[in-house]
């Protein structure tokens, strides 16, 4: 198991690395929209940095399906939380956005729940799931990504009107997230499908589940949703809100749907929950809007 949690700090750093790159490569790119998915995917590719953050991404996904054929899906959520650390102190560094008061003290909340969760993985004590029915897979996932899109599409709607203060990326990153959420199931189950040395059994495998299809749908629409969003939003507060609500939704409905036990011994139970709970509150803990700008006052009467 834990050359599984190895992964998942290996999948914290390319994700981290990938959002700063896509970030600092999007402010400067013409405005993007994500009712123009086509347009949207045509200047991203146009720009060398952008792509360069992409691969870090598609890196970080190989090492996240490592994880889940290794770990069970909730210890495997607090950790990936924990790269909100990493992704704060590279937005500072790299991009100039500076973290408030709340955010310092998500930073140390996250790093003391990091250590909880990878303190309750024991060897034989927790059941890493072999897969789920795709029935039930379906039923969690088809309302989770209408809820998505329809949710971006009314954050859009609402932030067109005139007179309305700018959206703080909340909205956003809650949509961007239900549509990961799906795609960490995917993940999942993808990986229990690669059991065999056989190429040709793995893919019909593979291929014969909705595994797959779920992955292609919630890339292209999370690519055109997330890059529009994260071009008008600070990536230090959209992602971890995105980051957050991914890994809620895997915690709870991934465990349920793939019929994971958490561990029977008391104290690891208890550091996994409250470690996964410790993590999540960072939600809660981060602003919801960014510093409204200094007016400068009226020039001083001579």
């Amino acid at each position: 198991m834990w050359w599984g949690v190895g992964a998942a700090l290996m999948a914290n750093l390319l994700y981290s690395v990938g959002f700063v790159l896509e970030k600092k490569a999007l402010g400067r790119l013409p405005a993007l929209s994500a009712g123009r998915p086509v347009h949207v995917v045509l200047v991203l590719l146009t720009s060398p940095a952008w792509i360069a953050g992409s691969l870090a991404l598609a890196a970080g996904f190989a090492a996240q399906l490592i994880v889940y054929r290794a770990l069970p899906i909730a210890a495997a959520q607090g950790i990936f939380v924990s790269g909100l650390v990493l992704l704060l102190l590279l937005s500072s560094a790299v991009l100039g956005e500076q973290p408030s008061g709340r955010e310092r003290y998500a930073l140390g909340a996250v790093l003391v729940a990091l250590l909880m969760v990878v303190a309750s993985v024991r060897e034989g004590e927790d059941t890493v799931s072999g897969g789920a029915p795709w029935t039930l897979v379906l039923l969690v996932s088809v309302p989770t990504l209408a809820a998505g899109v329809w949710l971006y599409g009314r954050v859009e709607q609402r932030s067109r009107k005139r007179h309305r203060l700018p959206t703080n990326g909340i909205g956003y990153g809650v949509a961007v997230g239900l549509l990961y959420g799906v795609s960490s199931l995917a993940i999942k189950g993808a990986s229990s499908r690669l059991t065999t040395a056989d190429v040709g059994d793995a893919a019909r495998s593979l291929f014969t589940s909705p595994y797959p299809y779920l992955l292609m749908f919630t890339a292209a629409a999370g690519l055109v949703m997330s890059q529009a969003a994260l071009q008008r939003c600070r990536a230090s507060l959209i992602v971890p809100v995105c980051t957050t609500v991914t890994c809620l939704f895997t915690a709870v409905l991934g465990t349920i749907t793939f019929g994971e036990r958490l561990p029977e011994d008391p104290l690891l139970l208890t550091l996994r929950v409250a470690g996964t709970a410790l993590a999540l509150s960072v939600l809660l803990a981060l602003p919801r809007h960014d510093p409204a700008p200094r007016t400068q006052g009226p020039p001083p009467v001579a």
